[in-house]
């Protein structure tokens, strides 16, 4: 196990390990599984192509997904990719966490990827300085990510102090971790232990750890337990610092590909739309991915929130503050050790690709 020594500053086995491993292409780490969509509760309910078809767009491409209840498991699920884009090879690889999807991109063996707003501020920072694009929002965090304790008589994150606490380094619970120990005064005395989600769940059965900052469903899990809330991400949004899942391409892949890109941005959109307007049918292919019951799925989305295609393509997303968000980030992560340096604005907001939402959102 890896800890911050001291809290927020990542030993061998964090950043400096991870630039080695981005930079030299390695995947260790990663759960990398083919998507299986027969396996979708929905099956036998074919969706249309919320746009025209494109039949031009051929080639295999590389998608990277994660267990987080988002639009991406609701497309993937209704194959609707490989309905819109009949002679393009759409191949989905499962990731357990962004710093994995980074050490893609990094390696070239990508396309395009989930992962969440701290991994991608420090992707767009030196020592990596990846050459990547932000191109949607699957989601704005909150409740679904939170800070759990076990012991009843640990009430406040002020209580964690010299307590051993599990999270995955590199992601958006790590970052919100780092904050709300920050302004609970005990960052230096806080054993901050770098876990995968799988890892949380069997120390935190074997009594390793008294506390987790993670999402669902390991989350779900853990309170079920008997584990109890501290704080969670939308109160550390509330504070000035929010989190994101974000999806990332590598820039080359975006420059080469617009009709891919709107195309993909299409299906997002009609994935949003879905949890929107019908949450149980959106729950209903969540569900049959992830292989848990429909009410979880139905319960987990509440901790999100989710923007279409003609809200991200304006000025307080994809349209212009998330730029701003990166760089906020990036900063802390450079506070902590975590980056070598932060790049100027209009490098974070250059990283930012809001024409496909932009061309979406007007149709």
């Amino acid at each position: 196990m890896t800890r911050n020594t001291p809290w927020g500053r990542l030993t061998r086995a964090g950043a400096v390990a991870g630039v080695a491993i981005a930079l030299a292409g390695g995947l260790s780490g990663c759960i990398v599984k083919s998507g299986r969509p027969e396996q979708s509760r929905a099956i036998g309910v074919t969706i249309p192509c919320p746009v025209a078809p494109d039949p031009s767009v051929t080639g295999t491409i590389r998608i990277g997904w994660q267990e987080i209840p988002d639009g991406d498991v609701i497309v993937k699920d209704a194959s609707l990719l490989e309905t819109c884009l009949p002679n393009a090879k759409l191949v989905w690889s499962q990731f357990s966490s962004g710093g994995d999807v980074i050490q893609a991109f990094g390696a070239n063996s990508l396309d395009i990827g989930l992962l969440g707003s701290a991994p991608a501020a420090k992707a767009l920072s030196a020592p990596l300085n990846i050459d990547m694009k932000v191109v949607w929002i699957q989601d704005l965090i909150g409740p679904a990510e939170s800070l759990v304790a076990r012991d009843p008589s640990i009430k406040t994150v002020a209580d964690l102090k010299g307590k051993k606490i599990g999270v995955p380094f590199a992601s958006t619970s790590h970052y919100s971790l780092l904050t709300a120990l920050d302004k609970a005064g005990v960052g230096g005395d806080a054993d901050v232990i770098n876990l995968s989600p799988d890892a949380i769940r069997g120390a935190w059965e074997g009594g390793q750890i008294d506390a987790a900052y993670i999402w669902q469903p390991t989350l779900g899990q853990l309170l079920s337990d008997g584990a109890h809330v501290l704080t969670d991400s939308s109160k550390v949004a509330a504070e000035g610092s929010p989190t994101y899942d974000l999806e990332g391409a590598r820039s080359d892949f975006v420059r080469n590909n617009p009709k891919f890109m709107k195309i993909w941005t299409a299906a997002e959109d009609w994935a949003v739309k879905l949890l929107h307007d019908n949450p149980q049918a959106a729950s209903v292919r969540i569900a049959g991915q992830l292989g848990v019951p429909v009410n979880q799925i139905l319960d987990q989305i509440k901790g999100y929130q989710y923007f279409d295609a003609a809200t991200q393509g304006g000025p307080d997303h994809l349209g212009g503050q998330l730029g701003a968000d990166l760089r906020n980030t990036a900063q802390f992560l450079l506070q902590q050790g975590q980056v070598n340096a932060v790049g100027s604005p209009e490098t974070y907001e250059a990283a930012v690709y809001s024409d496909a939402a932009r061309e979406v959102g007007k149709s």
